[in-house]
């Protein structure tokens, strides 16, 4: 390890140790989770990652994304949160919030630049961007600016989505482009015309990897190792997730905190 990433590993635990708030030495339940929940209140400018999604299930190419974010705008830490009943998945069944939960904190808990937050989970009712947004907004102080990660292609989707405005006023966008990939102007009109949204645009290393093939891959009984960190590949193979009329609540596949239905 070189002298410049002990320096940065030894940052993250510096603001691990300051950032544990108040609640998580009470015992008290975090707000967002209990790594970043404290983050911001020395007062010191600080930049937060946040990286929504479905992760049903959570791949390779989602960490990848988060991690090359990270290091393109000085990321304190980016927080994985698991959407609870996706607005705009409503006609599919999506995995129970718990075991998608569970897999996402598998999949991030040897880098302790991540963390994973319940707060979609376990909101009841429809999950929509900009609750979230304005739950963490509320949470976090002013010096804390908050950078919702997503792919470029899928920005003018968030851009349509409830309370545009709202959302690009909440939190900067970092963007995330494949190589080739162009912002035309026509895209920059459309975005201008839905919101002041601010987006940073940020290559990274392409990997067709997509939560849809992995589930493919599982109803046929293939190989997901190396698709998915290997902790997450023992949960789908152990929980017999994406099998033919797999069940999918934490209840029916064995243990896990019982949740709403995500359709």
């Amino acid at each position: 390890m070189t002298g410049r990433e002990q320096e940065g590993w030894g940052r993250r635990a510096e603001l691990d140790a300051a950032s544990t708030p108040a609640a998580a030495r009470e015992g008290r339940p975090a707000v967002v989770c209990p790594r970043f929940d404290g983050v911001g209140a020395d007062g010191a400018p600080v930049r937060l990652g946040i990286m929504g999604g479905t992760f049903d299930p959570i791949h390779q190419g989602h960490l990848a994304c988060a991690e090359q974010a990270r290091e393109a705008f000085g990321l304190a830490g980016v927080v994985f949160v698991p959407t609870g009943r996706p607005a705009f998945k409503r006609d599919r069944a999506v995995t129970d919030g718990a075991v998608r939960l569970e897999m996402c904190r598998a999949a991030v808990a040897g880098n302790p630049a991540f963390a994973v937050s319940p707060l979609e989970v376990d909101r009841p009712g429809i999950t929509y961007a900009v609750d979230t947004l304005r739950a963490l907004r509320h949470h976090y102080p002013a010096n804390v600016e908050l950078f919702f990660i997503a792919g470029a292609d899928a920005i003018l989707s968030i851009a349509r989505w409830r309370e545009s405005a709202e959302v690009a006023r909440l939190a900067r966008f970092a963007a995330a482009t494949r190589p080739g990939f162009e912002v035309t102007e026509s895209f920059k009109e459309e975005l201008a015309s839905r919101g002041a949204f601010r987006v940073d645009y940020f290559e990274v290393t392409a990997l067709a990897i997509s939560s849809s093939y992995l589930r493919e891959r599982a109803a046929r009984g293939l190989s997901l190792r190396y698709l998915t960190p290997d902790p997450v590949r023992k949960i789908i193979e152990a929980r017999g997730l994406y099998r033919l009329e797999a069940p999918t609540t934490a209840a029916a596949v064995g243990g896990g905190k019982e949740a709403p239905w995500t359709p």
